[in-house]
């Protein structure tokens, strides 16, 4: 019985309880919590420039959407392509009919990251000359989805409206032709990727 009263006396005496109860006058005071102020933040010696919100200076994961941004900025600028001059004809961007898709801004480990994934279809109207004989067309030019990093292998589909009535060699032609908007489209969302990592 005095052996287990002596071996609860020692496990009393080794706590971590029983350590913090006999805190001498000398010990550090508790710390306290405050509150920051933007001086604080603003003087903070020696600290490189965090990316992200104000309350992420340690800049762990934080995500903003852009989609809103991104997409107007790729109607815009998918827009401005305009027209192209062909051998038998031309052709023009007149609207872009479809722009779905999100973007994002990734700040982890105070690195900046950017990306974003987009379906697009684009209506395209022109005219050619074939066998003295002008012929009016409209279609869309439809790229399937893609993603940053991804222009080099960008590839488009053509659709024509109105093409019962059109020979094969015509038919052919016109798509081999609005293909060639594929060089100027490449160049605007190279333009757009540009900017997305400069936000």
């Amino acid at each position: 019985m005095e052996r287990d009263g002596e071996e609860e006396k020692k496990k009393e005496g080794s706590s971590y309880r029983y350590w913090v109860r006999e805190a001498t006058a000398d010990a550090a005071p508790p710390p306290l919590p405050q509150k920051l102020t933007n001086n604080d933040v603003v003087a903070a010696p020696n600290a490189p420039p965090a990316l992200g919100s104000l309350w992420n200076q340690a800049g762990t994961w934080e995500e903003k959407n852009l989609t809103k941004w991104a997409t107007d900025r790729l109607k815009e600028l998918l827009g401005s392509v305009g027209s192209l001059q062909f051998s038998s004809g031309k052709a023009e961007i007149i609207d872009v009919n479809k722009c779905v898709g999100d973007a994002f801004l990734v700040t982890v480990r105070n690195k900046k990251r950017v990306g974003y994934t987009y379906e697009l279809s684009l209506k395209v109207q022109g005219e050619w000359s074939f066998e003295e004989d002008i012929k009016k067309m409209k279609g869309s030019l439809d790229i399937a989805e893609f993603s940053f990093g991804e222009l080099d292998d960008l590839e488009v589909d053509v659709k024509l409206s109105d093409d019962k009535e059109m020979s094969l060699p015509l038919k052919q032609q016109i798509r081999m032709d609005m293909k060639l908007f594929l060089e100027p489209i490449r160049q605007k969302l190279g333009q757009f990727e540009q900017e997305l990592k400069d936000r």
